[in-house]
């Protein structure tokens, strides 16, 4: 299957699937669990960058942690979101995440401080495997019948 070229940092926006991207890692988050609707799960976060940007990076399950400051890496089949108006990149169990020796990716000092913005009106789509509409159909109205 061939694969879809990377996209430039800048030209990232909210509501992609299956989106390939490269970037010097810029910081990284030690992993942590936290709950979801589905359950535990494990995530870290990171930033990387190019020469046109950078963009915040959320890692969830068995790629949480595993990035490191300094490296490139190679990111396929991702999907971006937006969260407090910032476009942002989510690594899940179908992704995959290669470092990569890739001079053509800037330095750390070299990269646009710019973050990728996302619309303002930009609101996520619900329902689909990736939104749900459990509260909309009453899920609070347990706690209320105590």
């Amino acid at each position: 299957m061939e694969s879809k070229p990377s996209l430039k940092i800048s030209e990232l926006e909210s509501g992609l699937e299956n989106v390939n991207v490269r970037g010097r890692v810029l910081s990284v988050t030690p992993s942590r669990t936290i709950q979801t609707k589905s359950g535990l799960r494990t995530i870290s976060e990171a930033v990387i960058g190019d020469e046109t940007g950078r963009v915040k990076v959320t890692l969830w399950g068995k790629h949480a942690g595993t990035l490191k400051e300094g490296e490139v890496v190679e990111i396929t089949n991702a999907w971006t979101s937006a969260y407090k108006g910032e476009v942002q990149i989510n690594v899940s169990s179908k992704t995959e995440l290669k470092v990569v020796d890739d001079e053509s990716i800037p330095q750390a000092e070299a990269v646009p401080e710019e973050f990728v913005k996302a619309p303002e009106d930009y609101r996520p789509q619900r329902g689909g495997f990736r939104g749900g509409r459990g509260f909309r159909r009453g899920g609070f109205r347990r706690g209320e019948e105590r």
